[in-house]
């Protein structure tokens, strides 16, 4: 079984997706208010509002909403996709000093939708290969390890722009993970500031290899490249 880390502008671009809606109901409305002044027919804005419930209609049921997600990517900002490339750089960095395997990656909602994923990109780990090395002894360490995993993108964010807008999504997970396994709600708090503090000491100590990785990433390396892209720059510094 995968397991993928989704970037969390998907709660974002959710609620622009609703924004956007709501824009074009106003706007069919408004419209169909001033046909009469403008001379248009009647049945544009009935024939627009169909198309629209329509593409809604068969997004939401038919592609868990993937339509609006690769509309709205196709507007995305060359600043935007910078940050997500950063932002997703965190996760896969800390995965490979705490060992977590990476299996793949998607940077955009187009490359996310041909491999099957969600939302507009991820960092995507093999869960199987972990579950043949965990113990009841290494439960626990390999949920620490997750957990700061979750954290990396936040904390690549903070370091390379000083805050972070993407993260609540990895925030919900986290928070999923330590229900999963029986952790006191009281506590989730603590537990994600560790991780967060973990993931930005593992970035912040291996800053040549991150912006490495970064490089790597956005010329769109495999996996295996990405890996040697850190190896090289951990070498030059041993």
């Amino acid at each position: 079984m995968l397991f993928a880390i989704e970037i969390d502008y998907l709660c974002a671009m959710q609620q622009t997706a609703l924004n956007l809606i709501a824009i074009g109901v106003f706007s069919i409305t408004f419209l169909s208010l001033l046909s009469p002044i403008l001379n248009i027919s009647p049945l544009i804005p009935a024939g627009i509002t169909l198309g629209i419930m329509g593409f809604a209609t068969v997004d939401t049921l038919g592609l868990g909403n993937r339509g609006i997600t690769l509309i709205l990517d196709s507007f995305s900002s060359p600043e935007e996709r910078k940050r997500i490339l950063h932002h997703e750089a965190g996760h896969f960095l800390v995965a490979y000093f705490l060992s977590i395997p990476v299996t793949g990656y998607t940077l955009t909602a187009w490359e996310a939708f041909r491999q099957g994923q969600p939302g507009r990109g991820g960092v995507v780990f093999d869960r199987d290969g972990l579950s043949e090395k965990i113990t009841a002894m290494q439960a626990p360490l390999i949920l620490e390890r997750f957990s700061t995993v979750l954290m990396g993108g936040i904390a690549a964010e903070n370091l390379v722009y000083g805050k972070s807008e993407g993260g609540e999504e990895d925030r919900l997970q986290l928070r999923s993970v330590l229900m999963s396994v029986g952790q006191n709600p009281q506590v989730h708090k603590q537990k994600e500031r560790w991780a967060l503090l973990q993931a930005t000491n593992i970035i912040k100590q291996n800053r040549e290899s991150y912006e490495a990785l970064v490089k790597a990433m956005e010329a769109k390396a495999s996996v295996d490249d990405c890996y040697k892209a850190i190896q090289q720059k951990c070498e030059s510094f041993s």
